[in-house]
């Protein structure tokens, strides 16, 4: 598994002992691969003796850190499972759930492919398996390469509920561990199909594709007419305190919210 590690910090500080004032985010690469990084370095700027750790892993993974104390925020793009919330109650943790974007996850082709749209159902049938070949969808001959996400992904979970009915992937289907190397595969394979979050889908080669002819934009996935739209989630141990609840604050006030757009998310107000 990819794991992304951030250490944003003054010269002066990685010179000396590390900064009492030491924030450990873990979690989502959909979360943690761009948008937190620009957060916590436009936070770093305003509060220069404070370290960033961000480990963009998997949601699973924020959680799971969260239950154990080695992170202060974890990230995710989807919701604490019961089984999480109950791990985390057998050792004194409340997981709550703040959200601090909005995302669609989009789906992707190559820019190349004559898919110009696809419904609901065909999606489905692509993604389970029980569509194999692009001609069975208005594409050109040619088996299908499905990219998706890997099972500690957020998003694996929440596109098998928003988008497959809870059904298996196709045993067929290459897991990768975040979303640019999705759109990386997509990109260099003209048979292929995957899913990003928006903040992703402009990757070059690619090209995301309407949904019953809807595409993820602000205003869809807000109104909630796009089908794949979901909120996106800090996770801590009851309500943050110090210095995580302040880049909590940051990254939910009107400058926060602005790097959340400026990246591709959709802000959590209209």
């Amino acid at each position: 598994m990819k794991s992304l590690l951030f250490l944003l910090a003054l010269g002066a500080v990685l010179s000396g002992p590390l900064a009492a004032q030491q924030l450990v985010i873990k979690g989502s690469d959909t979360l943690g691969a761009k948008l937190v990084p620009l957060l916590a370095e436009s936070y770093r700027q305003a509060h220069p003796g404070v370290t960033f750790e961000i480990a963009a892993e998997g949601s699973s993974t924020g959680i799971a850190a969260v239950i154990d104390s080695t992170a202060q925020i974890g990230m995710s793009s989807r919701r604490a499972r019961p089984t999480e919330m109950s791990a985390g109650a057998a050792k004194g943790v409340t997981l709550k759930p703040t959200i601090v974007a909005y995302d669609g996850i989009a789906i992707v082709v190559h820019a190349d492919s004559p898919i110009t749209r696809l419904s609901r159902r065909q999606v489905e049938q692509i993604f389970t398996g029980d569509v194999s070949d692009w001609s069975a969808v208005g594409g050109r001959p040619g088996k299908i390469s499905v990219y998706t996400r890997n099972t500690a992904s957020g998003t694996y979970a929440d596109f098998k509920e928003l988008a497959m009915k809870r059904r298996d992937y196709a045993a067929s289907s290459q897991k990768m561990a975040g979303n640019e190397q999705i759109a990386s595969e997509v990109a260099g394979n003209p048979h292929g199909i995957g899913y990003v979050g928006l903040a992703y889908a402009d990757t070059p080669g690619v090209k995301v594709v309407p949904i019953d002819g809807v595409l993820p934009s602000k205003e869809a996935v807000h109104g909630k007419t796009y089908p794949y739209a979901r909120p996106t989630f800090y996770y801590t141990n009851g309500a943050p305190e110090g210095e995580a609840a302040r880049f909590v604050d940051f990254t939910l006030s009107a400058a926060g919210q602005e790097i959340v757009e400026m990246v591709g998310f959709v802000p959590i107000a209209n």
